[in-house]
C-alpha cells in the first residue's frame, strides 16, 4: 500500500514535468507479443539521450525525490523506505554519496536494476535512468548480481525487508533478491523497460539466470513469470508516474509499461478478453487516525474473474493501490479533514464506480520530544565516524533522528546508533543529532561531539575470517562486516579452516565490498580441499577482470600479487575458475592504492596527453589515438578518492570540463590508461 502525504503539494509538483506527446505511441494500435515489443523499442529508443554515469546523480533530485511518503524530499530508497511507519535511515541528495559503506545508513549509490556487468558497464545501458535507482549502497552491495524473485531462509534482510537468499521461485534454485512488496512492481516493470528497449543487444549481453538469449521474450522463463506476478500485485503508482515523467524530461524517452500497464500482459503474458468491470465497493469507512495516519476498510468488490487491487483516492486525487479492503493512509497532515474514496480494477484494466466517499480528521500534536542525551563517539577510522546516544522521549512517539555533520545534514535513522561514512582521512567533523515526531515537532540538539579522522595507513585491509558466520558445510551465500568492510561469499560454506577459520568457494566468489582507498597489492592464503585439481581464482576489482590470478592446490600456499594498483573506493572479488573444486580462503590482505605506479613519466608513456598542464582554466584539453572508443573517464585526487565521472568523454569533444576541482594534483584514467595532471 502506497503511503499518501501532502496530496496538493505532489499534484502540483507533477504538473511541472512533460507528459509524454500526444502522438508518442503511434503505430502500436493492434499489436501483441513480439511485435508491439518491437515497435516500442523502436519508439523509446527514438530521440533518447544519454546524459552519462555522473550525471545521473544529477536527475535523481528530480526522478527520485520523496513526495509521496514522508514528503520531506529525501532521496526515494526503494531498499529503505518503509511504506507505513518511519523509514530506518533516509539521505538528502547529494549528500553521503558513496564511498565506502559498512553498514545500512552509511551512503547511497546508483543500483543497476539490471547488473551492469551483464553488458560490460557499456552506455547507454551503464546510465540510463529507468532502471537505475539511487539505493542504500550496503543493501545494494549485498543485491549484488542476483536476480529477482521469492526468497525462503533470507540470508540477509535489509532493515525495510529487502531479502537475499535461496530462491523458492518455480523455475530457478540460485540466490535471488526480494524487494518488498511495495516495489515489486516497480522493478517488475523496469526490467521489462530493458528487455524492450535493448532487445537487439540481448544476445550479446551476460543472461545472469535473468535475461534471454534472443529478442523476444528476451527474460529466463521463471524471472518472466515473477515479474508478470509482481507487476500485478503491485500496479503503477503515482511515484512511478511522476519518476516517469521526470525521467522523460532528463532522458527524452518513457517507460512504455508505466503508461500502458496492460501492455505487460499483451507482450508476455496469456491474452484474455475481459471486458466486465467489478462490481462498486461499498462501505467504506474511516476506523481510525493518528496525527500522521488513516486507516480505511471497505466491504470488497466482485468481478467475473478476480480484483487484483482497489485505486485509493484522497480529496478527489489518486493517492495509492491497495491489493486488499483495507488500507493504512500514513505521511498526512496533523490537524487535517480528508474525503476518500476506492474504486475497484481488475487484470484487464476494467474499473468499478467509485464507492461512497468516508471523512476523517487527523489528531494533532504540538509536543516535540526531548533532546537526544548523552552522544557519544565510538570507533574512528580514515573515512567513518561510529557514533551512539540515549533515546529521546515524546509524549506519541519518536519517529526518526537526523544527524548533522559539521552543521549539515548527512541523514536520518530510527536507531540509537549510526556509522557516519565516507569522510576525508585526517579531516576534524562536529557532529550532533536531534529527535523528530510524526507531527514534524523537532527537539532541541543534543551535546555535540568531535573527532578526527585518521591518516592513510598501507595497509588498508586485512581479513583472517574469523567473523564469518557459524560453520556450515551448506553450500550457500554468507555475509558478514569485519574491520569495517562488507563481505560476502557465493556458493561458499564456513565449516573449514586453514591458519584458523576460512572461507571455501565452489562455483562462487568472495567479494569485499566498498573497500575505502583502493587497492595495490593483494596477499592471500589458498588451499584445495576434498577432492579436484590444483587451479586459479581469478581477481575482479569493480567488477573487471584485472587478468592476475591466484594458484591454489592441495598444499596450503601463501601468494602476493602486485600492480593491481586500482584508486578507491573499490570492490574486490576472487571467483574460482573452476566450477566443482572447493578452495578455501584465508588470512586475505591488501595495500592502499598508490599513484607511485603512474609516476612522473605517465604522461609521456600513455596513449594520451594533457595540455596544458598545469591546467589553469577548469578544462583538460587530451589529445591521443582512437578517444573515441573510452567509454569511461575518471578522475582521482592524490589521496585516489574518486572525484569525477565522465561517460562517453570523447563522443563529441576532446575536452573534459571539470567540476570544481580545488588546487592539487590528480590523476586521469581513462580506459586503460592514466596521466597525472595539476589543477592551478
Amino acid at each position: 500500500m502506497k503511503k499518501f502525504t501532502s496530496l496538493v503539494l505532489a499534484f502540483l509538483f507533477s504538473l511541472t514535468f512533460a507528459q509524454a506527446p500526444a502522438n508518442y505511441y503511434n503505430g502500436t494500435s493492434g499489436l501483441t507479443g513480439a511485435a508491439l515489443k518491437t515497435k516500442l523499442s523502436q519508439i523509446i529508443t527514438a530521440g533518447a539521450q544519454d546524459n552519462g554515469y555522473g550525471g545521473l546523480y544529477d536527475g535523481y533530485p528530480t526522478t527520485d525525490r520523496d513526495h509521496f511518503y514522508e514528503n520531506d524530499g529525501s532521496v526515494l530508497d526503494m531498499y529503505s523506505e518503509n511504506p507505513t511507519g518511519p523509514d530506518p535511515y533516509n539521505y538528502q541528495h547529494g549528500v553521503k554519496k558513496c564511498g565506502n559503506y559498512s553498514a545500512e545508513g552509511d551512503c547511497y549509490n546508483r543500483e543497476h536494476v539490471v547488473p551492469q556487468s551483464f553488458f560490460n558497464s557499456r552506455p547507454p545501458m551503464v546510465s540510463d535512468i529507468h532502471f537505475i535507482r539511487p539505493t542504500d549502497g550496503k543493501v545494494n552491495g549485498m543485491r549484488s548480481n542476483y536476480p529477482f524473485g521469492a526468497v525462503t531462509n533470507p540470508s540477509f534482510t535489509s532493515k525495510n525487508g529487502t531479502k537475499v537468499g535461496p530462491s523458492s521461485s518455480a523455475g530457478y534454485g540460485g540466490t535471488v533478491c526480494e524487494p518488498i512488496d511495495e516495489f515489486k512492481g516497480d522493478i517488475a516493470r523496469m526490467i521489462f523497460y530493458f528487455v524492450t528497449r535493448y532487445e537487439s543487444q540481448l544476445s550479446t549481453f551476460a543472461t545472469g539466470n535473468m535475461l534471454g538469449g534472443s529478442a523476444y521474450p528476451g527474460l529466463q522463463a521463471w524471472e518472466r513469470d515473477v515479474l508478470l506476478s509482481w507487476a500485478t500485485q503491485d500496479p503503477v503508482s503515482p511515484t512511478e508516474i511522476e519518476r516517469n515523467n521526470a525521467s522523460y524530461v532528463f532522458q527524452k524517452n518513457r517507460n512504455p509499461f508505466i503508461d500502458h500497464p496492460e501492455w505487460v500482459q499483451q507482450i508476455w503474458g496469456t491474452q484474455v478478453v475481459d471486458n466486465e468491470a467489478p462490481s462498486t465497493p461499498t462501505n467504506l469507512a474511516v476506523t481510525s487516525t493518528s496525527t500522521s495516519s488513516a486507516n480505511l476498510t471497505w466491504t470488497a468488490s466482485i468481478d467475473n474473474i478476480a480484483v487484483p487491487y482497489y485505486r485509493i483516492f484522497v480529496n478527489g486525487n489518486f493517492h495509492s493501490n491497495s491489493p486488499t479492503n483495507s488500507a493504512t493512509i500514513s505521511g498526512l497532515m496533523q490537524g487535517t479533514t480528508y474525503t476518500f474514496y476506492v474504486v475497484a480494477a481488475d487484470a484487464a484494466g476494467n474499473f468499478s464506480p467509485q464507492s461512497n466517499t468516508a471523512t476523517g480528521i487527523t489528531l494533532v500534536d504540538n509536543e516535540a520530544p526531548t533532546e537526544p542525551a548523552n552522544l557519544t563517539l565510538g570507533s574512528v577510522g580514515t573515512n567513518n565516524i561510529s557514533i551512539s546516544w540515549t533515546a529521546a522521549t515524546d509524549n506519541v512517539g519518536v519517529a526518526s533522528y537526523d544527524i548533522y555533520v559539521n552543521g549539515t545534514i548527512m541523514g536520518s535513522t530510527t536507531s540509537t546508533n549510526s556509522n557516519i561514512a565516507n569522510l576525508d582521512p585526517s579531516t576534524t567533523y562536529t557532529i550532533y543529532v536531534v529527535a523528530k515526531d510524526a507531527g514534524g515537532n523537532v527537539s532541541p540538539q543534543s551535546n555535540s561531539v568531535t573527532a578526527t579522522t585518521l591518516a592513510i595507513g598501507t595497509t588498508c585491509g586485512d581479513e583472517n575470517f574469523e567473523t564469518i558466520p557459524a560453520s556450515a558445510s551448506i553450500y550457500s551465500t554468507y555475509n558478514w562486516t569485519s574491520n569495517g568492510i562488507s563481505w560476502t561469499s557465493e556458493d561458499s560454506r564456513t565449516d573449514q579452516t586453514l591458519n584458523g577459520r576460512a572461507i571455501t568457494i565452489r562455483n562462487g566468489s568472495l567479494t569485499a565490498l566498498s573497500v575505502p582507498n583502493g587497492i595495490g597489492n593483494l596477499t592471500v592464503t589458498t588451499q584445495l580441499k576434498f577432492s579436484g585439481s590444483a587451479g586459479t581464482l581469478k581477481i575482479f576489482v569493480n567488477e573487471v577482470d584485472t587478468g592476475k590470478t591466484i594458484p591454489y592446490s592441495s598444499t596450503a600456499t601463501t601468494t602476493t600479487v602486485t600492480g593491481i594498483n586500482i584508486a578507491g573506493p573499490v570492490e574486490i572479488s576472487l571467483v574460482n575458475s573452476s566450477s566443482t573444486n572447493r578452495v578455501a580462503i584465508d588470512d586475505m590482505t591488501w595495500s592502499c592504492y598508490t599513484n607511485l605506479a603512474t609516476g612522473e613519466n605517465t604522461v609521456s608513456k600513455s596513449n594520451f596527453t594533457i595540455y596544458p598542464n598545469p591546467v589553469r582554466n577548469g578544462e583538460l584539453n587530451i589529445s591521443g589515438k582512437n578517444l573515441e572508443n573510452i567509454a569511461t573517464a575518471q578522475i582521482f585526487d592524490f589521496s585516489g578518492k574518486l572525484v569525477q565521472t565522465v561517460s562517453q568523454p570523447f563522443k563529441n569533444t576532446n575536452k573534459i570540463a571539470l567540476k570544481n576541482l580545488a588546487k592539487g594534483v590528480y590523476i586521469l584514467k581513462a580506459g586503460t590508461q592514466t596521466a597525472k595532471f595539476i589543477v592551478q
